[in-house]
């Protein structure tokens, strides 16, 4: 069976679903008819025109981007700018333009996991997790029907709680309830007073997926009134959040770990506090603009914070505090590209990283 276009971004969205991404982004599908069959499939950072036209001459019918094409508001589409251009030709030679952007930034397994395991870190947590994103849902089955219940459940999401699936707590008990005349009760008797042997079934779910587990409650469940409740829940997702922190295994002097930096990273610069000698252990790092995180990585006792586009009083502001290292957007997500490769080439074999995307920024 022939994949569609559909069927790469149900895997992608299974992975790193756009619900995560900032409010201000624009990730997931930018342009294109996605239920067509995927011919090839080319990965970049940047929907450049250069990265456009080997597209073209790969026959790629899907572009997938970590930036998106489609950021700012476009009031008209006269093909006058790059971004237009590339608009209507995408249109009309029908190629699908999708991009993974802040969304994979915030699960675990994203951009900045691929970015600390780079530099080798131990223990490996989210810097900055994102609160609201867990809810839980409680029902109550009838005994005999709570395993299909629950197994449904789980298929769409629910009781998935880090590396451990099918998480959910059980509790027997009985429910009351009486059958009004327009009922059509699934037990009991019309009129009559009925106790029935029931389960209480707990499990979280991610809160983006509260209408699913809702849907598939009701078409699981045999009663023709679902009890259920859902409650929000004041827990940090400690999988889900900006940026990682992690330690070396050993610790290093600050010129001994930015050589370490250069090679791992294949950097020829990078910008750096201007400090005293300090031995490195605490390393938090972000891919792309990460200045947002240095109060965090601040208080969370990192010893130095790795990211991009860091400003003059940052440097300024935190130098008796952290050491500020300034590596460069595009070199801070350059292995996204590989990442989404890896994920994809599991199931899809007809998929290339560019070879045609270069940085936007030479240094001298």
């Amino acid at each position: 069976m022939k994949n569609t276009i559909n069927d790469v971004i149900k895997e992608l969205e299974n992975w790193a679903n756009p619900a995560y991404q900032e409010p201000y982004d624009n990730a997931g599908l930018q342009i294109g008819n996605t239920n067509q069959e995927l011919h090839k499939g080319l990965i970049c950072l940047d929907v450049t025109p250069q990265v456009f036209q080997e597209a073209i001459d790969k026959k790629a019918n899907l572009i997938i981007s970590h930036h998106p094409l489609i950021f700012n508001p476009i009031k008209k589409i006269s093909g006058k700018t790059a971004i237009e251009k590339i608009i209507i030709e995408a249109i009309k030679r029908d190629i699908c333009i999708y991009a993974m952007h802040t969304n994979l930034d915030n699960i675990y397994n994203g951009v900045n996991h691929a970015f600390a395991s780079a530099l080798n870190l131990q223990d490996i947590t989210i810097l900055s997790p994102k609160e609201q994103q867990l809810k839980k849902i409680i029902t109550f089955v009838p005994t005999h029907y709570c395993d299909s219940v629950r197994q449904a459940l789980f298929d769409v999401g629910g009781g998935h709680i880090g590396n451990y699936n099918s998480c959910s707590y059980n509790q027997l008990g009985f429910g009351t309830f009486r059958a009004e005349s327009n009922a059509h009760p699934f037990v009991g008797v019309i009129g009559q007073l009925h106790q029935e042997e029931e389960t209480k079934i707990e499990m979280v779910f991610p809160a983006f997926l509260q209408e699913t587990m809702i849907q598939t409650l009701r078409q699981a469940h045999p009663y023709e009134e679902v009890a259920f409740d859902i409650i929000n829940l004041a827990n940090t997702n400690p999988y889900i959040g900006a940026g990682m922190i992690g330690h070396l295994s050993e610790c290093m002097d600050l010129d001994e770990f930015l050589t370490f930096l250069k090679q791992q990273l294949s950097l020829s610069v990078v910008k750096c506090t201007n400090y005293q000698a300090k031995k490195i252990k605490q390393v938090a790092i972000c891919g792309g603009s990460g200045a947002f995180l240095i109060p965090t990585a601040i208080n969370k006792h990192a010893d130095i914070f790795i990211s991009a586009e860091f400003k003059h009083n940052h440097f300024i502001d935190t130098q008796n505090q952290l050491i500020l290292v300034d590596i460069g957007h595009y070199e801070s997500e350059i292995a996204t590209k590989k990442l989404i490769f890896e994920k994809l080439i599991e199931k899809f074999s007809n998929f290339a990283i560019s070879e045609q995307e270069i940085n936007p920024v030479k240094y001298f």
